[in-house]
């Protein structure tokens, strides 16, 4: 299987973590899914994620957002850096 795909189904579930933590959970989860946001995609685009999914993560009313998930399709169907990365590869072939 892809990698990229393989990060979509971490992501999902990472999300579905999320959806499941109650109040008092949050405080443990939130910072956990802060640190492995900036793991899962490194550099600038990382850190602001993995801020976003802090606070997502910390107040209760936005644990319905699908960060993680988000923050996939973000990198792999939105992101300029990704159709670059595309064009290379058929270049080279």
């Amino acid at each position: 299987m892809n990698k990229k795909y393989k990060k979509l189904g971490l992501s999902i579930l990472l999300d579905l973590i999320g959806f499941l933590t109650i109040i008092p959970l949050d405080l443990v989860w939130a910072p956990i899914s802060g640190y492995l946001m900036t793991k899962m995609y490194k550099g600038k685009k990382g850190k602001i994620a993995g801020i976003i999914s802090f606070l997502e993560e910390i107040i209760p009313i936005t644990n319905i957002i699908p960060t993680f998930t988000i923050m996939w399709l973000y990198t792999y169907l939105f992101s300029k850096d990704n159709f670059q990365e595309e064009e290379d590869i058929i270049i080279k072939t």
